[in-house]
C-alpha cells in the first residue's frame, strides 16, 4: 500500500490491517514497529481480531538487534534491489503500488520454480577424494657435460678417463 507522505503511518496501517484481513482471514498475528502500538492494538484487537504485537526498543545505547525486525528489512532490501523501486519516478500511487506487486511476484516465482532437494531422499554419498597431484619440477635429468661412453673408441672415452676396454669384454657385458 502507498501513501503520500502526509498521512501518518499508523492511520494507514488500519487500512492496510482491513484490507489484510479480507484477503488473508487465516492470518491472525501481525508484528508491527513501536510506532503502530496504543490504540491500533485495541482497534485491530476488536474490530478484526488481529493480534498486533510491536517490537519496542531497549533502553541501551549502541546497536541492538531487534526480534523480527531483520525480516523486514530484508524483505524491503530484495523490493529495493528493483531499480525502479528505489526511485519515486511514477505520478500516481496506484502505479508504485502496481511495480511493487510486480517485483513481489517476480520474487515469488523465482523461488517457486528453484529446484528444491527433497528431503525424503538420501543424499548420494560424496565422491571420493581425488589423490593428491604429484608435479615433478624436472621430468628429465638435465648434463651440463657429455657423459663418460662405455664404448672403445669413442671420443670421449680418453676425455673422461674411462678406462680402455676390449671388444669382447663389452660385449659380453651387454648380454
Amino acid at each position: 500500500m502507498v501513501t503520500p507522505a502526509s498521512v501518518h503511518d499508523a492511520h494507514a496501517a488500519r487500512d492496510f490491517l482491513f484490507r489484510l484481513r479480507l484477503a488473508h482471514p487465516e492470518i491472525t498475528l501481525v508484528w508491527a514497529d513501536s510506532a503502530y502500538g496504543g490504540e491500533l492494538v485495541t482497534w485491530a484487537k476488536d474490530r478484526l481480531r488481529l493480534t498486533l504485537k510491536t517490537v519496542n526498543r531497549p533502553k541501551t545505547k549502541g546497536f541492538v538487534l531487534l526480534p523480527k525486525r531483520w525480516v523486514v528489512e530484508r524483505s524491503i532490501s530484495w523490493i529495493m534491489r528493483a531499480g525502479r523501486n528505489c526511485r519515486d519516478y511514477e505520478k500516481l500511487p496506484q502505479h508504485a503500488e502496481a511495480h511493487l506487486a510486480w517485483t513481489v511476484m517476480t520474487l515469488m516465482t523465482g523461488r517457486l520454480t528453484k529446484p528444491v532437494a527433497d528431503w525424503r531422499e538420501p543424499k548420494p554419498p560424496p565422491p571420493p577424494a581425488a589423490p593428491p597431484l604429484r608435479i615433478r619440477l624436472r621430468p628429465w635429468t638435465v648434463r651440463l657435460a657429455p657423459a663418460p661412453c662405455d664404448r672403445p673408441g669413442h671420443p670421449y672415452e680418453a676425455q673422461w678417463g674411462n678406462p680402455p676396454r676390449s671388444r669382447a669384454s663389452s660385449l659380453a657385458t651387454r648380454t
